[in-house]
């Protein structure tokens, strides 16, 4: 897809005006939310957004921008890794680009390589390399992606939220969905072999955020009272971290696990509070041997936390009420300068973590993860995401 995303103008889109939270909270007193959709790719490598306008893809080291497209208002925009495809869902503000009409198309091309068309709203895509899941209000169709024939219809529950989690690895293939709207219990499926894994109750509130990690064997899902943060090893079906994250409500709006390849691994957060949590992983659960155990059902919900020396929160980092998503990447290259900490850990763990706001900012921050309560984090990137023009791409198709 984007073989280079810089070229003779730079970091495209890169513009730091001001101080990340006053920045932003000037942008959403101006526009509101001018994005309709926000998504980051498979490998958190790029993003991409739909508007009123059209959709928009960066790439996530730089902010450059790397493709647009104005054919009008893009409710939902899905891409398959840094591939030339792109699953494109439109707001209905136009008549060619209907909520229940989902169009592939190739970037490359230029053209749509298939569509389809539904009864209902389209509320939720996602992709790996082998399916194409495609979320509705009261069921799923899941796609054979290399020829788009329908494998499955899977009947679920009211699912108003468009709530949904696709593993990318093709081994640990699992979909996540929602099991009930009384409680937060949550069903997965194998999304190759077309049959169901196994059904875990994670908390007594529905379900509102769920995310995978990029092995597929990690689940986590916050309910509506968005206090409490649960973590999941599918193939058990086995409770192994909880961690709270505040006393008071707060509407989770993004889980997302780092690379497994680090260690500890850790899950980012973002919520209608404004801060940014990220729990840290202990490897010694994380890595524990296998039961066997396949379908099971279990009720995992429990008191104990993990939060102990394993919780940690960027403050201010976001206006209450903003909705943002949130994705982890690793570190390439070192710290930059002005950390909120002048301590640097030999034995610590780097990460990138990174922030689209629906009030239209991307941000990029650098996260050094030491042992015990060694944590420090600087501001790396801030742009607009709406001020990038056609004149600053610089990315080529392949």
């Amino acid at each position: 897809f984007f073989s280079s995303c810089e070229g003779a103008s730079g970091r495209a889109g890169l513009q730091v005006f001001m101080p990340g939270y006053e920045w932003r909270k000037m942008g959403e007193q101006r526009s509101g939310n001018p994005l309709l959709s926000c998504s980051f790719n498979q490998d958190n490598s790029c993003f991409s957004v739909g508007t009123r306008e059209g959709y928009k893809i960066f790439h996530c080291s730089t902010g450059s921008l790397c493709y647009q497209n104005f054919d009008g208002a893009v409710s939902i925009i899905e891409m398959l890794f840094s591939s030339s495809l792109v699953a494109v869902v439109g707001s209905g503000e136009q008549p060619a680009l209907s909520p229940r009409r989902l169009c592939m198309f190739n970037t490359a091309s230029g053209h749509a390589n298939a569509e389809l068309s539904f009864v209902t709203s389209v509320l939720a895509v996602r992709m790996n390399q082998k399916r194409l899941v495609v979320v509705l209000w009261h069921k799923v169709c899941i796609y054979d992606l290399t020829n788009m024939a329908l494998l499955e219809t899977i009947e679920t529950v009211p699912n108003t939220r468009g709530l949904c989690a696709l593993s990318t690895n093709e081994e640990n293939c699992f979909l996540v969905l929602p099991a009930s709207i009384v409680n937060g219990s949550a069903i997965i499926y194998n999304a190759l072999s077309l049959q169901t894994y196994c059904q875990i109750q994670a908390h007594q509130s529905p379900l509102a955020a769920m995310g995978l990690s990029c092995d597929g064997l990690l689940l986590a899902t916050a309910s509506e009272h968005g206090t409490v943060i649960r973590v999941h090893k599918i193939v058990e079906a086995e409770k192994v971290f909880t961690f709270r994250r505040g006393s008071y409500p707060a509407t989770i709006y993004s889980l997302s696990f780092g690379p497994v390849s680090q260690v500890p691994q850790v899950l980012a957060a973002t919520s209608s509070s404004g801060t940014i949590h990220v729990f840290k992983l202990d490897p010694t659960k994380r890595h524990r041997n296998a039961t066997g155990l396949l379908t099971v059902v279990t009720n995992s919900m429990g008191s104990s936390t993990d939060s102990e020396h394993s919780h940690f929160i960027l403050r201010n980092i976001l206006p209450a009420g903003v909705k943002s998503i949130c994705a982890i990447a690793s570190h390439v290259g070192d710290i930059a300068e002005g950390s909120s900490s002048d301590v640097q850990w030999s034995n610590s763990e780097r990460s990138c973590l990174y922030l689209v706001t629906m009030n239209g900012y991307f941000s990029k921050y650098s996260l050094n993860i030491g042992p015990g309560k060694e944590f420090s984090w600087t501001l790396e990137h801030e742009s607009a995401i709406l001020t990038s023009c056609s004149e600053q791409i610089s990315a080529s198709f392949v």
